[in-house]
């Protein structure tokens, strides 16, 4: 008998810690009320916390690894190339999100009748871009986990090892062996994620209450919808565009795909998702660099998002935005999107900065972060899954992926390994 694998006990950790939250919280009505001496629901929260550092831990030096080995053995002449080419994808697979969910909005109209009250919420303060892209050191950049100074960084390294020749090659070597552990201790992290996503599915429901799936439903119910339609439009794609199965890729990413929904961290979900995509048969190099500058350029789940928490806000404070505004608004969305992904909080940045300029009260944001630990599930999931097939598109532009790839005749090796190799 098969033993039971990591996605069936995630699964299961979320279901249990749903369940144990709404009873620890004593959401379960008067008869199912938990003991005094019964722990709270919060108490778990250094376990997920936990989970999460772990997780972090990794991203870095992952990132710093693979996307050095891969883009010096692609050579220099491709960088500027591939770069190009993940940027064009990112920019059509944006707009394609925000228009997804301008329609979306625009149909069920779930900000008529909205009930909630004002307030106040923490808006982070923005920052110019450059800060965001140039770090003042490797050192810190990685300490902070900033993915697109790690980036920025990643490439003008990679540039300078192909100029120095076989000087380089040691360096590439000792990076290639840094690649592959960390892959392997992705592997160790990874067999404690039930735990992670126990944790943190009870405090969320413990602390919040069930109620958190049903507060301002029609908002929720209006994003999933535009999400699932933006994904089916988004696999059409990638299936006429490239051939692949996506049946295939699909059932591969279901635990990365699990654990960005469960934890709201992409950063949980990236190790585990580039080696995935290395495994179904992208290039390493191609991987190691689009996912990364995903992160900051591809969130095509929090940009659908903003379009539709947007024009929600318009709609329950009687603020009508003619289609001329409202296509306005999202190419303003479309660019302030961009880059942003450093900031803590960014879609709070973009959406609060997007509302005031056209006139929208912002203290309806606070109505809106009554649900946005259920709404941040699923953007996160998409967000993850958008880079994963911008990583095929990429690679199928630059004709790099093998004829013979599980992703396109279906058979996927047994072992489970990544490859780390350009």
């Amino acid at each position: 008998m098969k033993k039971p694998g990591l996605t069936t006990w995630i699964i299961v950790a979320l279901i249990l810690g749903s369940a144990v939250g709404a009873y620890l919280g004593g959401h379960l009505g008067q008869g199912l009320q938990p003991p005094g001496w019964m722990p709270k629901a919060s108490s778990l929260e250094w376990m997920s916390k936990t989970f999460i550092r772990l997780i972090k831990m990794l991203v870095s030096p992952i990132i710093f690894s693979t996307l050095v080995v891969g883009l010096a053995g692609a050579g220099e002449k491709h960088i500027g190339r591939l770069l190009l080419k993940a940027l064009l994808w990112f920019w059509v697979a944006t707009a394609a999100a925000l228009f997804i969910g301008l329609g979306v909005a625009n149909t069920l109209k779930p900000g008529l009748g909205a009930v909630g009250g004002t307030g106040s919420f923490p808006t982070p303060a923005s920052k110019p871009f450059y800060e965001q892209v140039v770090p003042t050191s490797l050192i810190d950049a990685m300490a902070n986990n900033s993915i697109l100074q790690i980036v920025f960084f990643s490439l003008l390294f990679a540039m300078a090892l192909v100029a120095i020749g076989d000087k380089g090659k040691p360096v590439l070597a000792v990076l290639r062996g840094v690649a592959e552990a960390m892959f392997k201790l992705t592997e160790y992290v990874m067999r404690f994620a039930p735990f992670g996503v126990f944790a943190a599915m009870a405090v969320a429901v413990g602390t919040q209450g069930p109620g958190v799936m049903v507060q301002l439903g029609k908002l929720v119910l209006a994003l999933y919808l535009a999400l699932i339609v933006f994904v089916m439009v988004l696999l059409l794609a990638v299936k006429l565009i490239t051939g692949v199965r996506i049946g295939l890729v699909l059932r591969e990413l279901r635990e990365p795909l699990l654990l960005a929904f469960s934890t709201t961290s992409s950063e949980s979900a990236l190790p585990k998702a580039i080696a995935t995509m290395e495994r179904l048969g992208v290039p390493s190099h191609i991987v190691g660099f689009v996912l990364p500058a995903g992160y900051s350029f591809n969130l095509d789940g929090s940009t659908l998002y903003l379009a539709l928490a947007s024009l929600f806000i318009a709609q329950a404070t009687g603020k009508y935005l003619s289609p001329t505004t409202q296509i306005e608004m999202m190419l303003t969305l479309l660019l302030a999107s961009k880059g942003v992904a450093a900031v803590p909080r960014a879609s709070l940045v973009v959406l609060a900065s997007t509302c005031a300029a056209y006139g929208l009260k912002v203290e309806w944001i606070a109505t809106i972060l009554g649900v946005d630990a259920v709404m941040d599930m699923a953007r996160t999931m998409v967000n993850v899954l958008g880079n994963c097939m911008a990583s095929i598109i990429v690679g199928q532009w630059e004709q790099a992926i093998p004829k013979d790839a599980p992703l396109y005749t279906g058979w996927l090796p047994e072992s489970s390994a990544p490859s780390s190799h350009a």
